[in-house]
């Protein structure tokens, strides 16, 4: 004779494939943000480095963030480390040389596009003025590299924002900078390193170079 579950079994069992479920969504949220984590040490020990070059080699360095489209989920965030041939002070308007860098990037999208058509196509001496323009900037910081720097790039799903004391919000497209100077100091920053619903949050400290990595979304300083 077959009996069936008693109520007490039948209990136990939800109970089981409840703790069951439990683990396993714990398990995918931490492989979810393994990736974040990872990438926020990564970014935080660049930081580091670049402080200290600084300081040693008395030149003005910074770490460059091309941060994609928020709608364009399978580009990659990239990251770069550059120093300049000598000293050089930063924009104390941010928000301004990260809209000249955004513009300067269209203005060479558009001239690709024009020249695929006659009509409309710049003219010479605007491409040459352009041209000099490019070279100019790039001759202005060269890339920083080591055995150990490089240009990095991050997973597709792991999303960065940047936050500089120069910046009224975090950027979260297009280019972003965290400059690094030779008196030994930096600029007072957060970067957030994002993957789902994870969020690492990189503090760095303007006058030592520290930072300091928090597994949270922090709000922006508000002074």
């Amino acid at each position: 004779m077959r009996r069936g579950f008693t109520l007490i079994e039948i209990v136990v069992t939800i109970g089981v494939i409840a703790v069951l479920f439990a683990s396993v969504v714990y398990g995918m949220g931490a492989l979810t943000g393994a990736r974040a984590k990872e990438g926020a040490a990564q970014i935080a020990g660049l930081v580091r480095g670049l402080y200290d070059t600084a300081a040693l080699s008395g030149k003005t360095c910074r770490l460059v963030f091309e941060l994609p489209a928020e709608r364009d989920e399978d580009a990659q965030v990239s990251y770069r480390a550059e120093c300049a041939k000598g000293a050089v002070t930063a924009s104390a308007k941010r928000d301004d040389e990260l809209k000249a860098a955004r513009d300067a990037k269209k203005d060479d999208d558009d001239d690709r596009l024009r020249r695929m058509d006659d009509d409309g196509a710049p003219t010479l001496e605007q491409l040459v003025a352009r041209e000099k323009q490019r070279v100019d900037e790039a001759a202005k910081f060269s890339a920083f590299q080591t055995d150990d720097v490089g240009e990095y790039k991050l997973p597709a799903n792991v999303r960065v924002e940047v936050w500089t004391q120069k910046q009224h919000s975090r950027v979260k497209s297009g280019p972003a900078y965290l400059y690094f100077f030779p008196q030994g100091f930096t600029e007072r920053a957060q970067l957030y390193v994002k993957q789902g619903n994870n969020t690492w949050t990189i503090v760095v400290s303007p006058l030592t170079g520290k930072t300091t990595v928090y597994g949270e979304d922090l709000e922006v300083p508000r002074s």
